[in-house]
């Protein structure tokens, strides 16, 4: 077992986070290119022989903006935005893992109220999902926006598209119907919400980041998905039988895609071994930050 490399030691620190706070998936891209740029940058990482494990939740923004102008920001360009970026990595990145976190259902977080400046701007930076009335036809075409969303991301990703032998971008649902925290009096707890009433404060972050954990060393088909952070998450451990994290899609059957040119060793083929360096980088969590 190596050290990980990348990650943040303390709340000041951002490691390899290099999302953007507000940016859609039309900049996805470009922040692409920044981690590739930052990867063969770094001192002490071995672009070709380290592992690199990449987390990315984007989209979100995408719906909070899609009444302003509904082609840029519909579905079809979302689902292009992203095919572009993970092929971007695909083809010039080897040896990583890409987690890309399920959006989450929106509709709900109208019900996270602070009497700060933040919650009263939230109106103007997501005001297609805040400012329609309840049960009008604006929020039913918003949720069920936010559904498609959801689907065709599956629809791209429940494949063998950006699956080689030293590369894959891994799906991970545990956010797909997930409600948000509620006292026991049933509004929803703002403690897990930083004073924009969007993002989610470190509290929330801890529910996230077990999530992904516990996700990450399911299978395709046995990943869980939660129903509520009401309940705090309980972490598993990786099985003796298969101490790897779950890389390969179903659809990709026994055999993978020869490894790109660019790689010089191979690696294992059904998962990956946590034995090797890995960096941690944080791509495109334009919600989570």
């Amino acid at each position: 077992m190596r050290t990980l490399h990348g990650y943040p030691t303390t709340v000041n620190e951002t490691g390899f986070n290099l999302a953007v706070t507000g940016h859609n998936t039309l900049n996805f891209s470009e922040q692409t290119r920044n981690l590739i740029d930052t990867f063969k940058s770094y001192p002490g990482l071995n672009f070709t022989e380290d592992w690199k494990l990449v987390t990315v939740l984007i989209g979100m923004n995408d719906i909070c903006d899609h009444c302003k102008n509904t082609t840029l920001f519909s579905v079809d360009n979302f689902i292009h935005y992203m095919t572009g970026a993970l092929d971007m990595l695909m083809n010039e990145v080897p040896r990583m893992i890409v987690n890309v976190v399920q959006i989450m259902q929106m509709e709900p977080l109208r019900e996270v109220q602070k009497p700060t400046l933040g919650c009263q701007l939230q109106k103007s930076f997501c005001s297609c999902l805040v400012r329609p009335a309840a049960d009008s036809p604006e929020l039913k075409e918003l949720v069920e926006l936010n559904l498609e969303f959801q689907r065709r991301l599956e629809q791209l990703l429940y494949s063998d598209r950006f699956f080689k032998e030293d590369f894959a971008v891994v799906l991970q649902p545990y956010l797909k119907r997930a409600q948000p925290p509620r006292l026991p009096n049933g509004k929803v707890d703002a403690s897990f919400f930083t004073p924009d009433c969007f993002h989610f404060t470190i509290k929330g972050h801890e529910e996230l980041a077990k999530g992904l954990w516990n996700n990450m060393f399911q299978p395709e088909g046995e990943k869980f998905m939660l129903e509520t952070f009401s309940d705090p998450i309980k972490l598993i451990c990786p099985s003796k039988e298969h101490p790897y994290i779950y890389t390969r899609p179903r659809a990709a059957g026994t055999t993978p895609r020869p490894r790109s040119t660019t790689t010089l060793a191979p690696t294992p083929t059904c998962a990956t071994p946590l034995q090797s360096r890995l960096f941690l980088p944080l791509l495109a969590l334009a919600y989570l930050l």
